[in-house]
């Protein structure tokens, strides 16, 4: 007897479904499938996320292309964009491939050993190449929060930039990735704090302290996302988290410790960061009040 071919499961190539009888056309308009990019569907249960965009994206891919850049970063586990976020692929400068729409496709010089392949169809740049390519591709503010990410995990070392700074030198887009691998600090925890702390230092401003602990007369108050000591300025960052009953009481409470020990404190939310010349005004307009004083 014949068995039946099983239903799709997972991320699959819709026509190779069907070709292969495991599901007809209606089925696959009908079902409990959502199409992620161009021809490729995925079972409706699982999260619409960037890494199902990625998955999608490999089934499509030529075997010269891997993920690159921040869909990359995404699979190495920095902060991944958003489920809309064009998935970035890299292949080499002859190939003529395009990709469907939601795939952005940077033609480059990646050799095999730029490239990791987990025989199981999914294939990305090597954490050193993601951080590259990432820098070159980026604006600088982006990039420099995902190189943060990449350091602080530990699957990039600063002196794994350094060589490849070194061994890249003179390539078309070698000064643009030098000056966000300048920017780099693996202490900043959020890709927010990175943002904000480019900002400051290409406006102009001292360069903040990421993860500062205040200590008063001893006594440790916080751990606090960007300070400039000598002017007893702090910056905070507050995520969704942070509007949390309990997080509210505890915020609060940090607050409080950090004023009556004399620290100044500008709070920050998502809203803020729509205008990072605001904030960088903001933080420049308290830095002077503190020289005055």
């Amino acid at each position: 007897m014949l068995l039946r071919p099983s239903a799709p499961e997972g991320v699959f190539i819709g026509s190779l479904a069907i070709a292969e009888g495991r599901i007809t056309r209606r089925q696959l308009a009908d079902g409990p499938y959502v199409r992620v990019l161009h021809g490729v569907y995925a079972d409706v249960s699982l999260p619409r996320d960037h890494l199902l965009r990625c998955r999608a994206a490999a089934l499509l891919m030529p075997p010269e292309a891997a993920l690159g850049g921040r869909s990359a970063a995404a699979v190495l586990g920095a902060p991944a964009p958003t489920y809309g976020d064009p998935v970035t692929v890299v292949i080499p400068s002859p190939h003529k491939w395009r990709g469907p729409g939601g795939v952005r496709v940077h033609r480059t010089d990646v050799s095999p050993s730029d490239v990791v392949d987990d025989r199981q169809g999914m294939r990305w740049t090597t954490s050193v190449r993601t951080a590259w390519d990432v820098a070159a591709l980026e604006t600088t503010a982006t990039a420099v929060g995902v190189v943060d990410a990449l350091l602080r995990s530990g699957r990039v070392r600063p002196s794994d930039l350094r060589d490849l700074l070194r061994d890249r030198t003179g390539r078309r887009d070698s000064r643009r990735v030098r000056g966000v691998f300048d920017l780099t600090d693996p202490r900043s925890e959020s890709p927010p704090e990175s943002w904000v702390r480019v900002a400051c230092v290409l406006g102009g401003l001292p360069t903040p302290v990421p993860q500062y602990d205040v200590v008063d007369g001893g006594r440790w108050l916080a751990r606090v996302d960007l300070a400039w000591p000598e002017h007893r300025l702090v910056v905070e960052y507050e995520g969704a988290h942070h509007f949390e009953d309990l997080q509210i009481m505890r915020d609060d409470v940090r607050l409080a410790l950090l004023v009556a020990a004399g620290w100044r404190v500008i709070r920050l939310a998502a809203t803020d960061l729509r205008s990072m010349d605001a904030v960088v005004e903001r933080i420049r307009t308290a830095l002077a009040g503190a020289h005055q004083g």
